[in-house]
């Protein structure tokens, strides 16, 4: 019998070659789709910070060469005919700087720490404007200002979050109610006297105004507010109308340079009137524009989130899913998995062992593993967190959809107050 030589060793089933991957995927496969939007974020406002310093370098630097020149001019004219010595003059024009910085004009203006001026002077800390006419120069007021301004520029904040709140909220109202009346009268909604009682109608059943009506109904505001305030500026303070809108959007957006600032003679025509105009002018201008911007930052998160899909990689499902698959939520606990899944391999089990005792309890014959256990508790403690979340979001639980799949989170501040109370940020588009 001839003799058999060693049997080969058995072959090892190839495994499938799995799927290649792009390299976008692999350079962002640890980046969540919050950090690629600060990310993202963060580029872009450097490259905005370049494209405009270049062109207010191209449109500034030339009228500021002229300035200089003709100031040298002016200095060497003065001190040849009066005889003067330039570096006495400069050292003349340096004590003018430092007594205009306290406060002195050359023409007769309305005193700066008088009540008045020091209640103007605090509105303009507390709003973030910092007009700069007015600084403080004792060591005591600069002390007292940095305590002042920490606890009032938060409240202030805090009251423009408020307002933001109450806007939104009122034109929503405002916005439903115009919604339910053109549906009444095309027919799709019953009236007011059958309608009672229904308490909701079909036709506004989870209905939220647009951020877009929203922004365009906050930026017409904003216009015929800034016009009408350019208009009584332009008549008070001998502006030109174009320097008032100027001067209106550097205020109420608080940018606040200094160049321009209101109510600063040592007295005007009906005087008492204009200052409260004034005040009140700038009180529902910051407000507005607030809103506005924030409003403005729900269309530039789109963008970025359009922009995030169009740099996504098309051909790995995991980096980027479908557009209208439902992205996995984190802390997603489903404890049991790994029984429930033996349990369907062997069949189903017996009706008495599915069945729940006469107390609600589960029978002995479900047994649940440690980890199953911990895994519950864990979800128990997802559950209290994502309780005391929507707590604070004032946004009952069940009641709000999942914001994620839209790319906007809980988030703080401005962001969370609007969060679910627009269109756009509360259900997938």
């Amino acid at each position: 019998m001839p003799s058999r030589g060693p049997r080969p060793p058995p072959r090892r089933p190839r495994r499938p070659p799995r799927a290649a991957c792009c390299c976008c995927c692999r350079r962002r496969s640890h980046l969540d789709e919050d950090t690629g939007r600060f990310v993202l974020l963060a580029a872009l406002i450097g490259l905005y910070l370049v494209a405009g310093a270049t062109v207010f370098s191209a449109l500034e630097s030339p009228g500021e060469a002229a300035a200089r020149a003709r100031w040298g001019d002016t200095l060497r004219n003065f001190s040849a005919a009066h005889g003067v010595a330039e570096p006495e003059l400069r050292a003349l024009l340096r004590r003018y700087e430092a007594a205009l910085a306290a406060g002195v004009r050359a023409d007769a203006l309305r005193p700066r720490w008088d009540f008045p001026g020091a209640f103007y002077f605090v509105g303009t800390v507390v709003s973030t404007i910092g007009f700069g006419m007015t600084t403080p120069a004792t060591v005591g007021g600069k002390a007292f200002l940095i305590a002042y301004g920490l606890f009032g520029c938060a409240g202030t904040i805090l009251f423009f979050n408020l307002f933001l709140e109450r806007i939104i909220s009122l034109l929503a109202f405002l916005m439903r109610a115009c919604r339910a009346r053109r549906l009444r009268r095309g027919g799709l909604l019953p009236t007011p006297a059958h309608a009672a009682a229904r308490p909701e109608p079909d036709g506004l059943a989870g209905w939220k105004p647009s951020v877009y009506h929203v922004l365009l109904i906050l930026g017409l505001f904003a216009v015929l507010l800034a016009c009408g305030a350019s208009a009584m500026y332009a008549s008070v303070e001998g502006w030109g109308y174009v320097d008032s809108l100027y001067f209106c959007f550097v205020t109420f957006s608080t940018i606040g340079f200094g160049d321009l600032v209101s109510s600063q003679r040592a007295a005007y025509r009906h005087q008492g009137l204009y200052r409260l105009g004034n005040f009140l002018f700038i009180l529902l201008g910051v407000c507005c524009v607030y809103s506005l911007f924030n409003v403005v930052s729900i269309l530039i998160k789109q963008a970025l989130n359009w922009m995030l899909r169009k740099l996504g990689c098309p051909f790995c499902a995991r980096c980027c899913p479908a557009p209208g698959a439902p992205l996995a939520r984190r802390n997603a606990i489903t404890p049991g998995a790994r029984l429930r899944r033996r349990l369907a391999a062997l069949g189903p089990p017996p009706a008495a062992a599915r069945a729940p005792g006469p107390d609600g309890r589960r029978l002995s014959g479900e047994l649940i593993s440690m980890r199953d256990l911990a895994a519950s508790n864990k979800v128990s403690l997802a559950l209290l967190q994502k309780q005391l979340s929507e707590t604070a979001n004032g946004c009952p639980r069940g009641a709000c959809p999942p914001a994620r799949q839209n790319g906007f989170s809980g988030g703080v501040g401005a962001l969370g107050i609007m969060n679910n109370r627009l269109a756009e940020t509360s259900a997938p588009r």
